[in-house]
């Protein structure tokens, strides 16, 4: 990343936004905005081949400071991957074949508190060791205060 490249960025999208850019994806860019999805993240594409490498003309910015790619919906991901040449909000077959019944997407809760866990109704193979402790009582030796 070349210092005029970063400064024309910063100029063109504003510090704050730059300054957002270079501390969570550690690059500035600048592209248009294509479109939002469900969870609130924005989807970007630069086309311009002399501003971007080739493969990363398209990037996603979370709505969420703690973020990971399970965030992105399906539909979103086939456009990041390249799969789809067409964005989702401007894709006519993405958005005739929407079902109306079809669920909003939820991230995957892997590792958080609202992770699915099953509840077991089996006893057990394997049980701790619970030590038995007998109470301490008096041997009929006398103490060495006596």
């Amino acid at each position: 990343m070349s210092l005029a490249r970063t400064i024309r960025h910063a100029r063109a999208v504003g510090f704050k936004e730059w300054f957002r850019q270079m501390t969570y994806i550690g690059d500035a860019k600048m592209g248009r905005l294509v479109g939002t999805d469900q969870l609130g993240n924005r989807y970007f594409e630069n086309t311009d081949p002399n501003e971007e490498i080739p493969g990363r003309h398209r990037w996603v910015d979370y709505s969420q400071d703690d973020f990971n790619a399970s965030q992105v919906p399906p539909e979103w991901h086939s456009w990041l991957a390249h799969i789809r040449k067409d964005a989702p909000s401007e894709d006519p077959i993405v958005q005739s074949v929407t079902p109306p019944w079809k669920t909003p997407y939820i991230e995957n809760m892997t590792g958080t508190r609202g992770a699915f866990k099953t509840y077991s109704t089996t006893a057990p193979k394997i049980r701790a060791w619970e030590p038995v402790v007998k109470p301490r009582g008096s041997s009929g030796a006398q103490s060495p205060s006596a």
